[in-house]
């Protein structure tokens, strides 16, 4: 059994009390006091993650942009220096290897922040696929990351680094001391993502804290996420399934020309995918859904199964999202979750989950 990853943050976790959990093959933190105290904090103040687990890719070259634009789904050619975009990479048949940002730093620098599970899986992917006029490093172990997340994020941004000034939304910048701020997310609030030399970590994350953020780790993470729709890459995404049967069409520009796994995205996009990711809410109390749980229809025909489920904090019920035949995922359809041989109501929703 391959050994932990160790987040440079660790010491951190384990003075604050920290439950660690194996995940993605690292140690990380998944509560500190209780997920829905955490996730709430979220919601109504600020809270800091330990990202480090995921993984920073730097591509440059003549040609970066174009060779980009041939590995993943967005249209990298559209974002000017300073700005990202979210987006995709795919293997031939059109299924997900991963879901990433691409920021654009240089004319033809790019920083690419990719899932932890995944770091190894995409660089072997696109090492495979590069182009001789392209340099691609992978810088993962070298960077701490933390998540600052919540409506007081620029506050304590601004009391942490008060020579600074945060990109605007999507957008990317270096600070004087060399850490690399985004202006991105995985809650649906307000915040950034902090990335500094690992040795710098421990320091930056007790600054966060002394400015107001409250210690959160996985599970408020994946409450928060699941109430905006927001996919995770495993699964919601996998490489069985495409970008448009998960409902990311949006994110696939088929115009731009030709990429990895177009081909089936454009069939899918005219015919209409016959699965598709769908997001349902329970109509009556019941159990937390969970994923891999059964999904059912109205007169208790298994249909599927949850992809991700949870308890929402914000909205006291349970929620989750499965792959469901195309005529069970049209809105109000009534079906059922079963909880360990019961059924619960539920009733196919728009995302998100959570409106503000």
């Amino acid at each position: 059994m391959q050994e932990l990853k160790r987040s440079p943050l660790e010491s951190a976790h384990q003075a604050l009390g920290a439950r660690l959990v194996s995940f993605a093959g690292w140690n990380m933190p998944v509560q500190y006091s209780s997920i829905i105290d955490e996730h709430n904090a979220v919601r109504t103040k600020a809270g800091v993650f330990d990202i480090s687990h995921m993984g920073q890719f730097l591509v440059s070259g003549s040609t970066a942009t174009v060779w980009l634009n041939r590995m993943l789904t967005n249209n990298i050619a559209k974002i000017e220096p300073g700005q990202g975009q979210y987006t995709l990479m795919l293997n031939d048949k059109g299924g997900v290897i991963d879901d990433l940002i691409a920021y654009r730093t240089a004319e033809n620098d790019y920083f690419l922040v990719v899932n932890a599970s995944m770091i190894d899986e995409d660089f072997f992917w696109m090492a495979g696929h590069q182009d001789e006029q392209v340099t691609l490093r992978n810088e993962s172990d070298l960077w701490a990351g933390m998540a600052i997340q919540g409506p007081l994020a620029t506050e304590i941004f601004a009391e942490v680094c008060p020579d600074e000034v945060l990109p605007p939304r999507n957008g990317i910048t270096t600070t004087a001391a060399g850490a690399i701020v985004c202006r991105t997310g995985y809650t649906g609030e307000d915040g950034f993502e902090f990335f500094c030399p690992s040795e710098e970590g421990l320091s930056y994350w007790e600054k966060f804290l002394s400015a107001g953020a409250a210690p959160c780790g996985l599970g408020s993470r994946d409450t928060l996420r699941l109430e905006m729709g927001y996919p995770l890459n495993g699964n919601d995404l996998s490489p069985e399934r495409t970008p448009i049967e998960a409902g990311l069409g949006v994110f696939c520009d088929l115009e731009k020309g030709d990429f990895i796994g177009r081909e089936t995205l454009a069939r899918q996009k005219a015919d209409g995918p016959d699965i598709k990711l769908t997001a349902l809410q329970y109509t009556e109390k019941g159990p937390p859904p969970r994923a891999h749980y059964p999904v059912a229809s109205a007169d208790g025909s298994v249909i599927g199964e949850l992809a991700s489920g949870a308890l929402s904090p914000s909205l006291m019920t349970g929620i989750g999202m499965a792959y469901l035949p195309a005529e069970f995922s049209k809105l109000g359809t009534d079906l059922n979750i079963d909880v360990r041989g019961r059924l619960f109501p539920a009733k196919v929703v728009k995302k998100p989950f959570y409106k503000k």
